[in-house]
């Protein structure tokens, strides 16, 4: 499907300007619909100006009427010669100079949530290069101590269509391969949008964690040996009549010596 020129700044015009579902704008201009809704929360192409696609004379106003009215409707792009073989054109990926700084973060990212992709599919998701793959991976790149790992997606290295889909491809792979994999890793490799469909695990909180094979045994046991916890002191007899406990057994013994010492406590 032909897409619109200047894509994220065509979703940014119409997520401001339009009543557009955000799969309808994803649709229209060949992003994720997670993308998109970042786009509305200003946590994706903060400071990108919007590009009218209307008076570009990419979509008719009609387009965008019928689209607010039937949420299930696909907005037509115009035809454009301009782009015609745009889809082809192969290469490597052009990354603008004010975002070169961000690949090391990118690849670093990459490589601690996604250990499953590939250094081909890494570079082809960044624009980077082998060796800075390779640096981040062994940690000998010359600024690791500093470098932070930070979403492609929201650095607008890549998209989250085409990450998902590198995702899915390792996920196919590794699965090919017979690798045994937790539910963790499984939910790594699924896409973003299936992810947040699976229902939350139940986990034990980290301050109880270990908790699980506790057994008061041990403790039943001390009690049963014990003679004043196994006593009934259902009555009163019993209840007054408790046993001797050690603090009496050693006011007994100071008494005594006390008597040994002075003789007669009574005389001075």
């Amino acid at each position: 499907m032909a897409k619109p020129l200047m894509a994220k700044a065509t979703a940014v015009w119409l997520v401001d300007n339009t009543t557009l579902s955000f799969k309808q704008i994803a649709d229209f201009c060949g992003l994720h619909e997670l993308e998109v809704q970042g786009i509305a929360d200003g946590d994706v192409a903060a400071g990108v100006k919007g590009f009218d696609p209307i008076a570009h004379n990419q979509l008719d106003d009609i387009e965008i009427k019928k689209g607010e009215a039937d949420k299930a409707y696909v907005l037509k792009l115009k035809y454009n010669p301009a782009a015609a073989g745009e889809e082809k054109r192969r290469g490597p990926r052009y990354t603008p100079l004010s975002k070169r700084q961000d690949r090391p973060a990118s690849i670093l990212w990459l490589i601690k949530f996604h250990p499953e992709l590939a250094d081909a599919q890494i570079r082809k998701l960044v624009g980077t290069t082998n060796p800075s793959i390779q640096a981040i991976r062994e940690r000998t790149h010359w600024n690791i101590q500093n470098i932070q790992p930070i979403d492609p997606v929201a650095l607008g290295l890549c998209r989250q269509s085409e990450l998902d889909a590198e995702v899915q491809k390792a996920a196919k792979k590794k699965a090919a391969e017979g690798g045994v994999m937790d539910d963790d890793a499984r939910r790594k490799l699924v896409s973003t949008e299936q992810s947040l469909e699976m229902p939350a695990e139940p986990k034990l909180p980290s301050n109880i964690a270990g908790l699980e094979n506790f057994s008061l045994t041990g403790t039943n046991e001390e009690a049963e040996d014990d003679p004043r916890q196994t006593a009934d002191y259902a009555d009163a007899d019993s209840f007054f009549n408790l046993p001797d406990s050690d603090e009496a057994a050693d006011d007994d013994e100071d008494d005594d010596d006390d008597t040994g010492r002075g003789g007669n406590p009574g005389r001075r």
